[in-house]
C-alpha cells in the first residue's frame, strides 16, 4: 500500500469516525470511547513519552485503535454503513443521498 492510499484511508475513517459522532442513532457510550480516543490521540500527555523510539508511538496505535473498536462494537451496522456511504460521496464530490441537483 502506498503512503497515499494510506493517508485516504485514514482520512476516510476519520470523516466516517466524526459523521458516527454526528449521528443521533449512535449510543452515547460509543460517542464518549470515540471522543476520548480523539481526545488522547492529540493531547500532549502519554502513557509512554513520544521521544522514546518505537514505543512512544505504538502505545498511541493501541490505545486509540482499541478505543475505537471497542466503539464501534456497540454502534449499529446500520449507522456504521450510512456514515462509510456519506464519507465516501462526501470524498468523491457527491451530493448527499436523496438531495437533488
Amino acid at each position: 500500500m502506498s503512503v497515499r492510499t494510506a493517508v485516504k484511508r485514514v482520512r476516510r475513517e476519520a470523516r466516517v469516525w466524526s459523521l458516527v459522532l454526528k449521528d443521533p442513532r449512535t449510543p452515547r457510550v460509543s460517542k464518549v470511547l470515540l471522543g476520548a480516543a480523539l481526545a488522547y490521540l492529540v493531547s500532549p500527555v502519554d502513557l509512554v513519552p513520544d521521544f522514546i523510539p518505537v514505543l512512544g508511538q505504538l502505545d498511541d496505535l493501541v490505545i486509540v485503535r482499541g478505543l475505537v473498536r471497542l466503539a464501534m462494537r456497540s454502534i449499529p451496522r446500520e449507522v456504521v454503513a450510512d456514515c462509510t456511504e456519506k464519507a465516501c460521496r462526501q470524498e468523491n464530490g457527491l451530493p448527499p443521498i436523496g438531495v437533488d441537483q
